[in-house]
């Protein structure tokens, strides 16, 4: 995995924490921190989408948000746990690491090289 692909991850990470964010911010600590959280996570989402093709990086950063915003949902904010909902996340996950398998991380040179 190149650093593309960590930058994908470290946007998905904090993905979760802004839109935990947006539900659960009350004063303007919490506040700030979602919106530091959204500047990293679209930062380094684009960081990622300037050397990797942009439909991919964008379906495994929403992919993996959505299933680390379930996860955190279920764990710390007592979400029931249903198991259709954990299949339907699996098989998402499913296909965006399908995705991923199949996309090249072939770098493209542009303006910017």
């Amino acid at each position: 995995m190149n650093k593309n692909w960590v930058k994908v991850l470290v946007a998905a990470f904090f993905e979760v924490f802004w839109v935990i964010g947006l539900k659960h911010a009350y004063d303007f600590w919490t506040w700030s921190g979602t919106v530091i959280s959204i500047i990293i996570s679209f930062y380094a989402m684009i960081m990622a989408g300037r050397k990797l093709p942009v439909g991919t990086v964008y379906a495994v950063f929403v992919g993996l948000g959505t299933a680390g915003t379930v996860f955190s949902d279920i764990v710390f904010f007592g979400e029931p746990f249903k198991p259709a909902k954990i299949i339907l996340i699996l098989v998402l996950l499913a296909g965006v690491i399908g995705l991923k398998l199949v996309t090249s991380d072939k770098v493209e040179k542009g303006v910017d090289s």
